[in-house]
């Protein structure tokens, strides 16, 4: 003890220790007697004894790790900021606006991958933004009008292959014929051919392929996501 009435910190410390060891030990006895042979014999014992009702009691323990396992594993990836290896956090603008990270869109229906682009159009600012998506739509999966009024028209194409020039071909057949679009977009999950490419050019038809979704998708809006790319592939 020091002159001032206090215990020397190594005391301290040695009889801190000595008291962590001995509750340790008596923690460890306890452990390995009356508890091991509560749980080994009298619990166990009428587990074995009481079979069915035993499975009945363990059959809500077992559904709720199912179910924590679950939510912990395959948990939906949907609107928000979430962290995701593809997810710039330049590119994500204000919480609560829809947001999607790439896997999200990629395991998506292709009817849910449709609201989804009408949903980043109406966060964008879009006017009047309509998901139609149907069955006979000739092409007009959505349609809204933007900042300067003109009328948005776009077809969606949840493909696992990039889009061949066909479809981009049958689609300019519709969209400024059929709908009357002053802006024809063509989104494509996973991008498009060089044909398709090269025949969008030459009819002034807007592609957005996987590298603009993945910008738009993430926050930036869609125009400037389409500049960027054009500025990228013009440097």
């Amino acid at each position: 003890m020091r002159d001032n009435g206090t215990f020397d910190p190594l005391l301290k410390f040695l009889a801190g220790a000595v008291l962590a060891v001995a509750a340790a030990k008596v923690l460890w006895q306890w452990l390995s007697t009356t508890a091991w042979h509560w749980v080994s014999v009298d619990v166990w014992g009428w587990i074995t004894g009481h079979p069915w009702w035993s499975a009945l009691i363990a059959a809500p323990f077992a559904l709720a790790a199912v179910l924590l396992i679950r939510l912990l594993l395959f948990a939906p990836r949907g609107y928000g900021h979430y962290a995701d290896e593809d997810f710039d956090e330049e590119e994500w603008e204000e919480p609560g606006a829809p947001t999607y990270r790439m896997r999200h869109l990629d395991e998506m229906h292709p009817t849910d991958f449709e609201k989804a682009c009408a949903a980043m159009l109406a966060r964008d600012g879009f006017a009047q933004v309509e998901h139609s998506g149907r069955t006979g739509d000739l092409g007009a999966d959505v349609i809204a009008w933007d900042h300067q009024g003109r009328k948005v028209v776009v077809q969606v194409k949840h493909y696992a292959r990039p889009v061949g020039s066909r479809d981009v071909q049958t689609f300019n057949g519709t969209a400024r014929p059929e709908h009357g679009a002053d802006v024809p977009v063509m989104v494509g999950l996973n991008g498009f051919t060089a044909d398709a490419r090269a025949f969008a050019a030459r009819h002034d038809l807007v592609l957005v392929g996987r590298k603009v979704l993945k910008r738009w998708a993430h926050g930036t809006r869609l125009y400037d996501a389409i500049d960027e790319e054009e500025d990228l592939a013009a440097a």
